[in-house]
């Protein structure tokens, strides 16, 4: 593949800060060399020395005064070696990337992994590095707020592409992508989109889930209009059937992945770590976007992730991610029974496969938005209106997003009881 055709000129043209080459070679040097490069403070100045952490299962972890150094300095923008190394482990485990390890290491396409500061950040900046003004970028309908948010300021077009319970409809990409040739892709003057964005498991804010053909399907289509593909995943793990839908990395034949994966929802949403795999000329680049902002993930996240990521190894790991499932599924299970009990008749939806969201349309009212914000607030209950997740969120939606991962089985009972106490009130007054 020819990566620097999806490069804008904005990332084509940064190179690697060299006082960030400094650190990453620092960081891997031996205790015996003698550093009077990098401006790294001294740690021996700064007030924190050592910590413990009592987790729920009742254990400690000790963050010792040789990894509380660590966990305070300065650290590589690609991450700790230690947990970029235990990260790479669980990809290949758990999705078996087929650009893992080429025979060339230097394959343009070899699968690369980096640190971010949540999955959010390390999608921002792959927005951020191949989007240009005026391109066309293929996004699911509905979709993520946060990706609305990082590509729309950046002048693109965004061409929608539906989804129905199974997650978005490869026949509507295809036909999306029926204004084009493959040919198109290969001239520099062509407006053929480049990019496809996607949450394929527990979509946020639909709960549906690709499934396996669908999968195969996109990604042949992505090999035809040689597209990239926007692979956030951050609920592949609160699947709720087993097996999991194997991912699009794990298809990957070409490289043309890039996956954006969260400990989020599964171990800690404000230690903002995640981290994205794919195509190390990809990577590399979101790599150099991270060395002129962020610099790195915080390193005190990082290593205390490390310390329980170790403590549990893969086996703990498993476990612990398999009990979030079984939480959320029965969170689901109890959203579906109460949304029976009061909206049947009042509104339609279908089964979540994952995540924490189920997609509501309410019967007879064309537009949620005024209902939501202003009616279902004055009667304490809050939702979210279906076109806030729409690429113009002022078009009318007769959808509503409801979040099961916070609310009690009480709350949710009298939560949608006020709903359909205020969806007939609403349909009685437009008769």
């Amino acid at each position: 593949m020819n990566y620097y055709r999806f490069l804008n000129a904005v990332s084509a043209a940064r190179k690697p800060m060299m006082l960030r080459v400094l650190t990453a070679i620092q960081a891997q040097s031996p205790p015996t060399m003698i550093s009077m490069a990098t401006g790294m403070p001294n740690v021996e100045l700064f007030p924190f020395r050592e910590a413990e952490f009592r987790l729920s299962d009742g254990n400690k972890l000790k963050i010792d005064s040789a990894s509380m150094k660590q966990a305070l300095q300065y650290s590589p923008s690609q991450g700790i070696a230690g947990l970029v190394d235990w990260i790479k482990q669980l990809q290949e485990r758990v999705h078996d990337p087929p650009l893992l390890t080429p025979a060339d290491p230097n394959h343009p396409g070899r699968t690369q992994l980096a640190i971010t500061t949540g999955s959010m950040d390390g999608l921002c900046k792959a927005m951020e590095a191949l989007v240009s003004k005026g391109d066309n970028v293929l996004m699911e309908s509905a979709l993520y707020p946060g990706a609305l948010a990082a590509v729309q300021p950046l002048g693109c077009n965004i061409r929608s592409v539906k989804t129905d319970s199974d997650g978005l409809d490869p026949d509507d990409l295809q036909k999306v992508m029926s204004k084009w040739t493959p040919e198109d892709a290969t001239k520099s003057d062509s407006d053929i989109p480049k990019l496809l964005y996607c949450v394929p498991n527990g979509g946020n804010p639909t709960g549906h889930g690709l499934t396996l053909k669908r999968k195969e399907k996109i990604y042949k289509i992505a090999q035809t209009y040689d597209l990239v593909i926007l692979e956030d995943d951050p609920y592949f793990y609160l699947q709720f059937n087993k097996p999991r839908v194997p991912s699009f990395l794990s298809l990957d034949t070409d490289g043309r992945v890039l996956r954006f994966d969260s400990f989020s929802k599964v171990l800690s949403s404000g230690m903002r770590v995640g981290f994205v795999t794919g195509p190390r000329t990809l990577v590399d680049r979101i790599i150099l976007h991270m060395q002129a902002s962020v610099l790195h993930c915080s390193s005190l996240s990082q290593v205390l992730l490390l310390k329980l990521l170790q403590d549990w190894g893969s086996e703990g790991f498993d476990k612990h991610v398999e009990k979030v499932a079984s939480f959320y599924r029965e969170r689901r299970d109890i959203c579906l029974k109460m949304a029976e009990k009061h909206l049947k008749g009042l509104a339609d939806w279908s089964e979540p496969t994952g995540g924490m969201f189920l997609w509501i349309k309410l019967d007879g009212i064309p537009d949620t938005y005024k209902l939501i914000l202003e009616k279902a607030r004055e009667k304490e209950v809050l939702f979210v209106p279906g076109s806030i997740f729409l690429p113009d969120y002022t078009s009318p939606s007769s959808y509503m997003r409801a979040a099961y991962s916070l609310a009690t089985p009480e709350q949710m009972d009298e939560g949608f009881r006020r709903l359909a106490q205020l969806i007939r009130e609403e349909v009685s007054c437009s008769v």
